[in-house]
C-alpha cells in the first residue's frame, strides 16, 4: 500500500506503541487519527503530528462510534487501522494469603475488565473500520485496507497471574486468521503482532533493578524492545500487501518463565 494521503486510525494512539506508530505513519504522509482516554497526551501528539484526536473508550459503543464519525470527518474514511488500545493485571486464578490463610480466587469482573477493553474493544474497532473500509474504491492492486491489531507473546507463554491478560491477547491471535478470511473478497488485510517486554510508559514506572532483570532475559538483544521497532513492523505490514491473515512475535526471542 502506498502510504502517502492515506488516513488511519491508531487505538491506544497518544503513548507507548500506539505513539510510535502514530509518529511513524504521520512521517509517511499518513493523515492520523487518535483514539484515547488521555486527552492532554492525545491532543499534545496530535497537534505536533497534525494529525486529530478523539477521546474514545474502546468498550463503549457509543463512543467508539463517535471517534470514527469525527476522525471520517477529519480525514476521510481510514485505509489503516492499528489498534493499540490494552490493559493488563496480574492475579493468580485462586490463592492462599500466607499471612492470614485466606483464600481467594480472581475477582469475575476484573478479568471480563481486560477481556472487554482488549479482545472486545479490539473487535469492535476491527468490525466498525471493515464495514467503513467496504465503501472505498479498491487501489490498485485491489486493496481497500488493512488492519493491524497487538496481542503479546503472553498469548502464547502467559505467566502465573496473566489468565485474564493471556486470553485476551490469545482471542486477538485467534481471530486474525478468520477476520482476514472474512475480508478476504474486499481487499482488506488483517495481521497482529505479539510483542515481548517493551520499554512502554507502564515498564518505565518499575524500579530500575527490574527493569534491568527483564532486559537481560531477553536472548538478544539483551535490552527492552523499543516503541520504534513496534512501529516499524507496523508500518511494514501496512506497506507488503502481500502479508496478510499473520501474527508475529517481536520479541528478542524471549520465551517467557512460569513467572
Amino acid at each position: 500500500m502506498e502510504l502517502s494521503g492515506v488516513a488511519a486510525i491508531i487505538t491506544g494512539g497518544a503513548s507507548g506503541l500506539g505513539e510510535a506508530t502514530a509518529r511513524a505513519l504521520a512521517g509517511h504522509g499518513v493523515k492520523v487519527a487518535l483514539f484515547d482516554l488521555n486527552r492532554e497526551k492525545g491532543e499534545a501528539l496530535a497537534t505536533e503530528i497534525g494529525g486529530h484526536f478523539c477521546d474514545v473508550d474502546v468498550t463503549d459503543e457509543a463512543s467508539v462510534d463517535a471517534g470514527f464519525a469525527a476522525a471520517r470527518a477529519a480525514h476521510g474514511q481510514e485505509r489503516i487501522l492499528v489498534n493499540c488500545a490494552g490493559r493488563g493485571n496480574a492475579i493468580k486464578t485462586a490463592s492462599r494469603s500466607r499471612e492470614t490463610g485466606e483464600i481467594s480466587h480472581f475477582p469475575l469482573d476484573a478479568f471480563n475488565r481486560i477481556i472487554q477493553i482488549n479482545l472486545v474493544g479490539t473487535f469492535r474497532c476491527i468490525a466498525k473500520s471493515a464495514a467503513g473500509m467496504l465503501t472505498l474504491e479498491p487501489l490498485a492492486d485491489g486493496e481497500r485496507g488493512v488492519i493491524i491489531n497487538t496481542a503479546s507473546v503472553a498469548a502464547q507463554d502467559g505467566q502465573a497471574g496473566q489468565a485474564a491478560y493471556a486470553a485476551s491477547k490469545a482471542g486477538i491471535v485467534g481471530l486474525t486468521l478468520p477476520i482476514a478470511r472474512d475480508l478476504m473478497g474486499n481487499g482488506i488485510r488483517v495481521n497482529t503482532i505479539l510483542p515481548g517486554i517493551f520499554d512502554t510508559p507502564l515498564l518505565a514506572t518499575a524500579p530500575t533493578h527490574v527493569r534491568e532483570a527483564l532486559a537481560a532475559s531477553v536472548p538478544f538483544p539483551k535490552r527492552l524492545g523499543q516503541p520504534a521497532e513496534y512501529s516499524s513492523l507496523a508500518l511494514e505490514m501496512c506497506r507488503n500487501s502481500y502479508l496478510n491473515g499473520e501474527h508475529v512475535r517481536l520479541d528478542g526471542a524471549i520465551r517467557m518463565a512460569a513467572r
